[in-house]
């Protein structure tokens, strides 16, 4: 089982947040999969996922994406993702 607390920021505060919840085992693999949910569930695009989102999550247990990550304009200024587990 793994959690990702999903929040969207704007000027320092959050506007919105999700925190999603598998019970099966986290898997890189899967990631976008995982983002697209998340995506869902607060009513925005799904950003463009890159190896180097990738590897913040992994390294750092946390990614950020910015407004240039969207193809669609969106009204915050980053979408992060938080290991919580």
């Amino acid at each position: 089982m793994f959690a990702i607390w999903a929040k969207l920021m704007k000027d320092g505060k959050i506007l919105k947040q999700v925190t999603y919840r598998r019970d099966d085992k986290f898997s890189y693999s899967q990631f976008f999969v995982y983002l697209t949910d998340i995506c869902e569930e607060l009513d925005i695009s799904t950003p463009v996922l890159l190896k180097t989102h990738i590897f913040n999550y992994a390294k750092f247990s946390t990614v950020r994406f910015i407004p240039r990550d969207f193809a669609e304009s969106v009204d915050f200024d980053k979408l992060v993702l938080d290991n919580i587990t």
